[in-house]
């Protein structure tokens, strides 16, 4: 019986090439599908990945592809991951969901931390959601096992942990356009459910968010009720399906109430104190300085603070200011803010993931919270 191998070696083509030419992939070129297509034909061959083809690709005997797809312990973990990146790149399915259920579980849901713009300085917000959902997993009789995300084949760290029964499912947070933390966890049939979602095109996976377009209709609505017209937007560069919906909404606000957006109004941003300062500044000395800054995240809104704070600025009289999170930091110095229910939102995230492992998912397992907003001086003045 002819095997992938077989078929490359026909056509005189890598195996990975003869794999895609099958699959009709259109990085392939014309002439070479037409080759290894007709070698296929020769010899009667179906694509139908194997484990031999695994071991083939690999370079490894069959025997230890068996042996890494069910994490023996005689198999190295340098040779497991060369087996798990084979498999991945010929789309065979490990169906861990179906072993897991057949042994007893790992007791263990997996949360990666994430680099932050600024190492030095922690999420507050995501501290308290991870807080939440360690609380929420023991009430299930489950642990949260947090692991650090790598910079390089992120998506990677997530098979090998649940490959390895060491986790039964993960929530996973900063999803972005086509993550492929969500593509590989899906060609796995991982259990997984996410911390945003629900403005990720097409989005088929399981997941509680929180509606940001409408966090910043709440803003923008208010500085808008107290008169104000030269609204300014710090945020974060586009790229990322949160962040990117915020500013649409701005723009979405102002167009609504026929207020010519101004070119210089919106400041991008990391999430780090001296860029924000930054861009304050960036926006105070434009040419048409805004009377109000709605900033996406608190951090942002503490930098240009700093900076207004530094040049004499009042805050509220001179320009309003507003931040996003409700960081306790915001209420300390009265900064209005877009409060996230994340005691909601994390009970919410842990219910659905049980229903993904346990392979009875809940009838609503894509919910969003609506956010509130939480007035303070920075906007509306002392009283």
């Amino acid at each position: 019986m002819a095997t992938l191998k077989d078929i490359a070696l026909r056509a005189d083509v890598p195996m990975l090439t003869a794999f895609h030419a099958l699959n009709n992939d259109e990085s392939v070129d014309p002439e070479t599908r037409r080759k290894v297509q007709a070698a296929a034909a020769a010899l009667n061959y179906s694509l139908k990945i194997t484990q031999i083809d695994i071991a083939h690709l690999a370079d490894v005997a069959k025997g230890t592809v068996s042996y890494a797809l069910n994490n023996s312990d005689l198999i190295k973990p340098a040779t497991r991951q060369k087996v798990l990146e084979a498999a991945q790149a010929l789309g065979y399915r490990l169906n861990v969901t179906a072993r897991n259920l057949k042994t007893s579980r790992a007791g263990i849901i997996g949360y990666s931390w994430h680099v932050a713009d600024d190492p030095s300085r922690m999420n507050n917000l995501l501290d308290r959601f991870i807080y939440q959902v360690t609380m929420a997993a023991e009430q299930h009789h489950y642990h949260l096992l947090t692991f650090v995300q790598p910079q390089m084949n992120a998506d990677g760290v997530y098979e090998t942990l649940i490959s390895t029964t060491r986790v039964d499912g993960f929530i996973i947070s900063d999803v972005g356009y086509e993550d492929p933390r969500i593509a590989r966890l899906l060609a796995m049939n991982a259990p997984f459910a996410a911390f945003g979602g629900m403005y990720t095109p097409e989005a088929d996976f399981a997941y509680a968010d929180v509606d940001g377009k409408y966090g910043i209709k709440l803003v923008m609505d208010h500085l808008m009720g107290l008169g104000h017209e030269r609204i300014a937007l710090m945020t974060r560069i586009p790229g990322l399906p949160y962040a990117d919906v915020r500013e649409e909404s701005y723009r979405t606000c102002l167009k609504e109430a026929g207020i010519q957006l101004q070119p210089d109004w919106i400041a991008h941003t990391p999430n780090v104190l001296l860029s924000a300062s930054a861009a304050a500044q960036q926006l105070m000395n434009s040419k048409h300085p805004p009377t109000a800054i709605v900033c996406t995240n608190d951090l942002m809104a503490f930098g240009a603070r700093a900076y207004l704070d530094g040049v004499g600025l009042r805050i509220p009289e001179d320009v309003a200011l507003s931040g996003y999170d409700d960081d306790p930091t915001s209420e300390f110095l009265g900064i209005t803010s877009v409060h996230q229910p994340i005691d909601e939102i994390a009970p919410t995230l842990v219910e659905i993931l049980l229903g993904e492992i346990n392979e009875e998912p809940l009838p609503e397992r894509q919910v969003v919270f609506l956010p509130s907003l939480r007035v303070r001086h920075s906007t509306a003045g002392a009283g």
